[in-house]
């Protein structure tokens, strides 16, 4: 019922940008917050940023500070990560989340109930 589907992924050389998409559905997600988690070839998943959706509030992994922007559209009910100054090892399949209640964290990929199927980006050298 609830989906994410993100989008926007794709072959990047390093130092370029990209845009990802994660357009949500099945309910209000004005009391949730909202996550880009990505998992780069035999790595654990790991999180990258997040946003609350009433207040726009943000907070940044520290390998993407600087680099990366996380934000979201009401009206289109998107959430987007900016990626800039893309390095090879940012190769990864993203994915967006909408976080779960009932805790307090926001970094762990358990603490997150929905997911999008992920979007792959590949960073060439």
């Amino acid at each position: 019922q609830v989906q994410l589907v993100e989008s926007g992924g794709g072959l990047v050389q390093a130092g370029g940008s990209l845009r990802l998409s994660c357009a949500l559905s099945g309910r209000a997600f004005s009391t949730y917050r909202l996550g880009w988690f990505r998992q780069a070839p035999g790595r654990e998943r790991e999180f990258v940023a997040t946003i609350t959706w009433s207040s726009g509030n943000t907070v940044y992994a520290d390998p993407v500070q600087g680099r990366f922007t996380i934000s979201r559209d009401n009206t289109k009910r998107t959430v987007y990560l900016q990626m800039n100054s893309l390095k090879s090892d940012n190769t990864a399949v993203n994915y967006c989340a909408r976080k779960a209640r009932g805790n307090s964290g926001y970094t762990r990929e358990g603490e997150y109930n929905y997911w999008g199927h992920g979007t792959r980006i590949t960073v060439s050298s």
